[in-house]
């Protein structure tokens, strides 16, 4: 069964990126909502095995620290694993000491560490093919 992702607040863009990074590396399924009612609302309704929220909501540019915080206040929903996307280390920490998982930059989305992070949620990472030609 495929892992499910929820992510929050990426504009169209970083939505398909993230989506298609996550589907290559770990065929995960993902799921776009707009903000902190939707993201509630989702994850009351279906599980998710990771949501990532992005610093600032594309839907009206508000704090993605107030979605980590709101599904870490719901007692159903807490466990739920959370990380931010952002390249602010200091709203790392933030988001860490808020109960999230240490996240990762949108400049760091085809890392290897972004990807050992997701893995820990995801499962391993998909190996691709290798190329019969490049022997």
């Amino acid at each position: 069964m495929s892992k499910r992702v929820l992510d929050v607040g990426n504009c169209v863009p970083d939505y398909v990126a993230i989506r298609g990074m996550l589907k290559k590396s770990f065929h995960a399924d993902v799921v776009q909502v707009d903000g902190a009612d939707d993201a509630l609302a989702a994850l009351r309704k279906e599980p998710f095995d990771l949501v990532l929220v992005n610093r600032k909501l594309d839907q009206d540019y508000s704090d993605g620290m107030a979605v980590i915080k709101a599904i870490k206040a719901d007692a159903k929903l807490s466990s739920v694993p959370c990380m931010l996307i952002t390249n602010y280390a200091d709203q790392q920490q933030a988001a860490v000491a808020a109960g999230a998982e240490y996240g990762f930059g949108k400049k760091e989305l085809h890392s290897e560490q972004t990807r050992a992070r997701l893995g820990k949620f995801l499962g391993e990472k998909i190996e691709e093919p290798k190329n019969e030609r490049a022997k």
